[in-house]
């Protein structure tokens, strides 16, 4: 090292200050060891037999997993249309990093935990995976959620068991080959058209019936949407002559050659970056008729229930990560002579984002029970359908805002790529737009109550089980019949809202949660202004920030 004439070392003479008030890395974390709320529902909705195999997992995505996502959503996947010889191939790149993390997360369950091993507490272990797996690398949980779902509408057609089977072996195979050489599967989805959108009636795509009878159909047309299409599979909807049908289209015929649909872009999103979606084109391709032909709305709603779940689920682990992320930093830097987690505004700002992260995990957990009986019990079957439409309105609703809030925790350094907060600010917005959004999740909400009369009638046990606990939720359950025969459009999102708000409520309040208190006063007895951090000065601010996530 060189020295000048007054005797400084090189480094010295341009040192030109120290480095400090500055927090560490947020390093490796035990997303399932810091979560008490995570913990106590999964014992709560009766997953509490497969917690050994949900801790493992917190353990791995919030070390290894969170690792390998950074990469991912910084090298975006690319489309390489053809080979270096001009034939078509239509294949994905991706970074290694994303097979690594789609073997983790499927060969411990995130898809196929409830096919594997179907027993009682099934679903609500593998929403708490789902949870776990969203918080480290959101961007994959899109294909890890299509492939779960997919699997009861597999299951109408004995032709497709192959498939449901290869989903439930929790196996990830990422070869470009027919599912015959392979041991487990990935499925996409391919629904919307340009013309239509959210109106999938709409869709001009034909579905022409093979000579035989087999149940075969060739498709023509395209998708302006066609997630996941490094998937092994695709449910698509399409015109068939007796009207719009669901069908299977694979990537690769059972010969192992090429299915004839071509992979015209990808989409170039604001978020979800690890993951590619892109617009296709059918020609003549080949697929399998799933369900009756002309029932294809009726065949895919089965796959509704799940995938809405797992929107609120993805909603919820959004927060959740953002929050985590914001105390930590809250925790190591100072500021006026305070660390900021010593400050009262702060404080209010991130206990108020932790009540928030709280009920929307404690009724996604609630509805994943309901799922999870479904198939037992009609009355949880009639709260799954009309619980899953509510909470996925408001959960995704309230996500963009939340992060946003957990952002402005870190000033500057929120806004930059090095924080994971831009990453996850891009993230919010999806669930509230895939499968449904919000306006379509309300419109599905008055069609429910209107049409199913079941779906009111358990909203009014659950509410009512809850009564006695707080006064601002028997206020609610008091005007409950009300609200239930609203049925005017224009006011259907305050409808939806202030149901969403009660089951959040009736979820804290029975499993007795510490924070259920905060929330009726705030939300329901509107003991809160319109932005975060403007809870009351009494509530005990700092113990709900350790309960969050210890310090």
């Amino acid at each position: 090292m060189g020295q000048w004439p007054d005797g400084r070392a090189d480094v010295e003479r341009f040192r030109t200050h120290e480095v400090g008030n500055q927090p560490p890395e947020f390093g490796e974390r035990d997303l399932w060891r810091d979560d008490v709320v995570l913990r106590e529902a999964l014992a709560g909705e009766g997953g509490g037999a497969f917690a050994g195999e949900i801790a493992s997992y917190g353990a791995l995505a919030g070390s290894e997993i969170l690792a390998l996502s950074h990469d991912m959503h910084r090298d975006r996947p690319r489309l390489r249309s053809h080979d270096p010889a001009g034939r078509r191939i239509d294949r994905i790149e991706f970074h290694p990093n994303y097979h690594q993390v789609m073997a983790h997360a499927i060969g411990h369950g995130v898809a196929g935990l409830s096919w594997a091993r179907p027993e009682a507490g099934a679903h609500v272990a593998r929403a708490a995976l789902a949870y776990l797996h969203y918080q480290a690398e959101p961007g994959t949980s899109c294909p890890l959620t299509m492939t779960h779902a997919a699997v009861p509408v597999l299951r109408q057609s004995p032709a497709l068991r192959e498939w449901a089977d290869k989903v439930a072996a929790c196996r990830y195979d990422a070869r470009d080959v027919a599912i015959g050489d392979k041991p487990g599967v990935t499925l996409g989805m391919g629904m919307t058209e340009k013309q239509g959108g959210s109106d999938v009636r709409a869709n001009a795509t034909t579905a022409t019936p093979c000579a035989g009878g087999d149940g075969t159909y060739t498709l023509v047309g395209h998708k302006w949407f066609m997630s996941a299409p490094m998937s092994d599979g695709f449910l698509v909807l399409a015109q068939a002559p007796a009207g719009l049908t669901c069908l299977l289209m694979p990537r690769c015929l059972p010969d192992g050659e090429r299915n004839a649909f071509a992979l015209m872009r990808l989409k170039d999103k604001l978020g979800d970056w690890s993951n590619a979606s892109s617009e296709v084109e059918f020609q003549q391709a080949l697929a399998w008729r799933v369900g009756e032909e002309g029932r294809g709305v009726a065949t895919i709603l089965q796959m509704v229930m799940l995938t809405r779940l797992d929107c609120m689920l993805g909603s919820a682990a959004c927060m959740r990560m953002a929050l985590a992320q914001a105390l930590h930093h809250a925790r190591h830097r100072s500021a006026f002579g305070r660390r900021l987690a010593d400050q009262p505004l702060m404080r209010n700002v991130l206990a108020d984002i932790a009540i928030e992260v709280e009920a929307a995990l404690s009724l996604s957990m609630r509805v994943a029970r309901a799922v999870d009986a479904a198939t037992r019990d009609p009355r949880e079957a009639a709260f799954a359908r009309i619980a899953t439409a509510i909470g996925k309105y408001w959960i995704c609703r309230r996500a963009p805002a939340v992060v946003n809030e957990a952002q402005e925790c870190l000033g500057g350094a929120g806004y930059v790529e090095e924080s994971l907060l831009p990453r996850l600010y891009r993230q919010a917005p999806l669930n509230s737009i895939w499968e449904g959004s919000g306006n379509i999740q309300c419109l599905d909400v008055l069609r429910a109550l209107a049409r199913e009369p079941g779906t009111a009638d358990v909203l009014r046990t659950e509410i009512d089980a809850a009564r006695g606990l707080h006064p601002a939720l028997d206020a609610i359950a008091a005007r409950l019949e009300d609200m239930l025969s609203a049925t005017d459009e224009a006011e259907s999102r305050r409808l939806v809202e202030r149901l969403a708000l009660a089951l959040q409520a009736a979820a804290l309040l029975r499993a007795g949660s510490p924070l259920a208190e905060a929330f009726c006063r705030t939300r329901l007895g509107a003991d809160h202004g319109l932005a975060l951090g403007t809870l009351p000065g009494d509530l005990d601010h700092a113990s709900i920030m350790v309960r969050a996530v210890p310090g």
